[in-house]
């Protein structure tokens, strides 16, 4: 089941990531939902993420990934830790492999899941799907932070 409100916006609204943050008005804004084991997000790309006439950049594609597992991450360890709110997590590794071209004008579907976790770090994989065709995928490990880290209560 879906959540009514993203984890963004739940957990982080005063958040100014470019790729997820809530308070950021020239970001990305992606808001990522819980639905069972996975975590989901649709992005609405704009005509000013475009690499070249009709496909998104790589880029922005990049950052949509990194983020969206980042919080799939922060997610996971909040509930395998039994925390009340998601730890900082950061990227502390993430790769994309292309595997079509991606077209603008087109809703945006990104799928992530826990590959393996242990206390403070999750290694993530996500898909990036448009019109049920994955033109994207990505892979990162996310750490959470401690006291002293300029990410350290950042939501």
């Amino acid at each position: 089941m879906i959540e009514s409100q993203s984890l963004q916006d739940t957990y982080a609204p005063n958040l100014i990531c470019f790729g997820c943050g809530p308070a950021n008005e020239n970001g990305l804004r992606i808001k990522s939902y819980v639905e069972g084991d996975k975590v989901v997000a649709t992005f609405m790309p704009q005509d000013h993420h475009q690499a070249f006439e009709g496909m998104i950049n790589g880029g922005i594609l990049g950052a949509l990934l990194d983020c969206h597992m980042n919080w799939t991450a922060a997610w996971h360890l909040m509930n395998v830790n039994q925390l009340t709110t998601p730890p900082c997590t950061v990227t502390a590794h993430y790769g994309v492999t292309f595997k079509l071209p991606t077209p603008a004008g087109k809703p945006l579907q990104l799928v992530a899941w826990v590959e393996e976790s242990s206390e403070r770090k999750a290694v993530i994989k996500a898909t990036l799907a448009c019109e049920g065709k994955v033109t994207a995928e990505g892979t990162g490990t996310f750490v959470s932070v401690k006291e002293g880290h300029p990410a350290y209560h950042r939501w």
